[in-house]
């Protein structure tokens, strides 16, 4: 192919709310920097497709309409780099993206400062469920082998292509017996018996990846609720503070702490604590009305204008040990010893995948608690003399207590950054037990419903190491400290087909890996295209 005859364009899209895009402004400038700096080295011309606006404080692409304006502009066959330092919305740049004729080049900076990684991801998995040509680079500072062979490569016309040999399909493999037996039941029964996913509001945060078409549900037996966070909204009005406070003794009970303060702009209230009960209240009964048995709460749009935080909600439900909820006509206990399975962000293939899970591993007699996280960071852990590359898997303040080490009295809330959550509203927040677990993502590829699961060990680093990966990333969330088996940093990113990555443990390497089998074998019978990524499965 020609090399690009074209300057260069570059982008970024950026968060819908302000504050957020203000606040992580500067280190987007000094991100592009190092772009612009490296395609410069390389004798090529590149300019900023949009201006900053003084009065916003910013100079991300904020909105749908925004990122429509842009383009315009963009001459259509331009080659165009989508640079990304932080969250962001893929929504404001996929209508652009998608009848753009130029190559396009997606870049992340590999930084836990703001969910920039997280945002690349998410846009590339956008783009493949569009169908959508696209390369995919990230980097520390912009000037290592990896990223500079890469963006060469691009330059010369080609599209970027990196080492992916540690995924396999499973049409490969040889699945246990068991594990074949018992996925095949869980989806034969799936299918027949039919499920419902119940999603309040769809669309969070514009993640088109996160839509699964419904026709492609229905192959699997999994039919759409479509809720409004406004009923929910509608319906916590109806808790009463003595239900809602119920709850809160509850978790005070079981040793959960509250680092609460006066100031509700800035600190976690009692009072925001007593919304996000009756929120958790209102969930179960809602979905218990419509016969639920997974659901989604969208909240980062909409919702944050009402309420407190949903994260605090989708922790617990995740969770078989969680505050008791009755019907308010019958006092029937709701999901009685059961969780809710809950997937954040609305994310539907996160939904399906907790359904299975939750299947598979009550069949299994295994821990069903199930959660997902943010694809957040990584870095190279060194000990004895040995190292391994350790994942920050770090989700906004959601996790099952069950997941981390102590339970409830290893679980402290505070309070959601304000930029994100001007209501506040409490985390889940805490550090995940070392174990053995199955990581998964279903995702969308040009109209087919494919998966990938993995193995991995959650290890347990010392404090002082935990506190500064915390302090380098979000400090209010969870965090999971993962160790891929056989996949590399690099393999891992150029794989992920989202921002999002599904885990449940395992009681024991066997057990996992047994678990694994059988949600592969259940994935497989659902009529989705499965592959096995990594070692240490057992297959």
């Amino acid at each position: 192919m020609d090399s690009m005859p074209e300057s260069i364009v570059l982008i970024a899209s950026g968060d819908l709310r302000l504050s957020a895009n203000r606040v992580c402004w500067p280190a987007q400038q000094k991100m592009e920097e190092a772009v612009m700096a490296a395609i410069r080295r390389e004798g090529r011309e590149i300019v900023r497709g949009h201006q900053a606006d003084p009065a916003k404080g910013h100079g991300f692409i904020d909105s749908q309409k925004r990122g429509l304006e842009v383009f315009r502009q963009i001459p259509p066959t331009a080659p165009l780099i989508v640079a990304e330092a932080v969250w962001q919305y893929s929504y404001h740049v996929l209508p652009g993206l998608l009848t753009h004729k130029g190559p396009i080049l997606t870049v992340a900076n590999w930084s836990g400062e703001w969910p920039g990684l997280v945002g690349m991801l998410n846009l590339n998995a956008c783009l493949t469920k569009a169908g959508v040509k696209y390369s995919t680079l990230w980097s520390e500072d912009f000037t290592d082998d990896f990223f500079l062979s890469g963006l060469r490569r691009w330059l010369g016309g080609e599209q970027v292509v990196h080492d992916t040999s540690q995924v396999r399909s499973l049409k490969e493999l040889k699945l246990p017996a068991r594990a074949s037996r018992v996925g095949a039941g869980i989806a034969r029964r799936l299918k027949t018996g039919k499920a419902i996913m119940g999603i309040f509001d769809e669309g969070c945060m514009g993640m088109y990846n996160a839509i699964i078409p419904d026709e492609l549900l229905f192959k699997a037996g999994v039919f759409k609720e479509r809720l409004s966070q406004s009923a929910l909204w509608a319906a916590m009005q109806r808790v009463s503070d003595e239900e809602a406070l119920q709850v809160r003794a509850w978790l005070d009970a079981k040793g959960m702490r509250f680092l609460t303060g006066p100031n509700p702009e800035t600190d976690l209230t009692d009072g925001q604590i007593l919304w996000q009960c009756k929120m958790y209240i209102a969930a179960l009964r809602i979905a218990d009305e419509f016969g639920c048995d997974t659901i989604g709460i969208q909240y980062q749009q909409g919702l944050k204008d009402l309420a407190p935080a949903s994260d605090l909600v989708e922790g617990l439900l995740n969770n078989v040990d969680r505050p008791p909820v009755k019907d308010p006509q019958t006092g029937r206990v709701l999901y009685d010893g059961q969780a809710l399975p809950h997937f954040n962000e609305v994310d539907e293939c996160a939904g399906l995948d907790a359904l299975v899970t939750n299947r598979i591993w009550r069949k299994l007699g295994f821990e069903p608690e199930t959660t997902l996280h943010d694809v957040r960071y990584g870095e190279t852990y060194r000990s004895n003399g040995s190292e391994e590359f350790v994942w920050v898997l770090e989700i906004s303040g959601a996790v099952p207590p069950n997941h981390l080490i102590g339970g409830y009295a290893g679980t402290v809330s505070e309070r959601q950054p304000p930029m994100y959550f001007p209501l506040g509203g409490g985390t889940v927040k805490g550090v995940s037990k070392p174990g053995e677990i199955v990581w998964s993502r279903i995702f969308v590829d040009h109209g087919k419903l494919k998966a990938d699961l993995g193995r991995a060990k959650v290890i347990e680093l010392p404090p002082e190491e935990t506190e500064r990966r915390w302090q380098s990333t979000t400090p209010q969330w969870p965090v999971m400290h993962a160790v891929t088996y056989g996949i590399t940093r690099d393999q891992f990113m150029a794989r992920h087909k989202s921002n999002h990555i599904q885990v449940a443990y395992g009681p024991d390497a066997a057990g996992a890996n047994l678990a694994l089998a059988a949600k592969a074998a259940a994935f497989k019978a659902l009529g989705m295209e499965v592959s096995i990524c990594g070692t240490d499965n057992g297959l």
